[in-house]
């Protein structure tokens, strides 16, 4: 028999391919928090991972996933984005926390000079009567 059998590689393409599939998801690595919903724009995406600042309903303040205590994270912070050649820090909190905690976390990072903060939400939240597209022309 001079023919080439594809049975077995078809086989295995497909094992491999379920395989991945089943996985991929399981790769993404995040803290469980339920984020507020708004119409904002997503930010455009960068090349490096961001670097996410994440508060918990319960308290925790985390850097990436790893929890810090209040005194530890902008020391911790400033470590980890000496390494890095973005500024951007994401902020994400709670929808559960009230705002003035959220403030206070903003206003010490933008102490320790981290001016460049983006707040995570949800998207398709409330308009409040502003048109889909944004304001005309922007």
């Amino acid at each position: 028999m001079s023919e080439i059998n594809v049975t077995p590689f078809v086989d295995v393409m497909l094992v491999l391919l379920i395989i991945f599939m089943v996985a991929a998801p399981l790769l993404t690595v995040g803290v469980p928090v339920e984020l507020p919903r708004t119409a904002a724009q997503a930010l455009p995406t960068e090349q490096q991972e961001p670097l996410t600042v994440t508060m918990t309903a319960d308290g925790l303040i985390l850097i990436q996933t790893s929890e810090v205590d209040e005194a530890e994270l902008i020391p911790r912070l400033m470590a980890v984005a000496a390494e890095r050649r973005d500024d951007k820090v994401y902020l994400r909190a709670d929808g559960s926390i009230p705002y003035a905690r959220v403030a206070q976390v903003m206003g010490a990072l933008n102490a320790g000079g981290f001016r460049n903060i983006g707040l995570v939400t949800d998207p398709d939240g409330p308009r409040f009567g502003a048109p889909p597209g944004g304001l005309p022309g922007g």
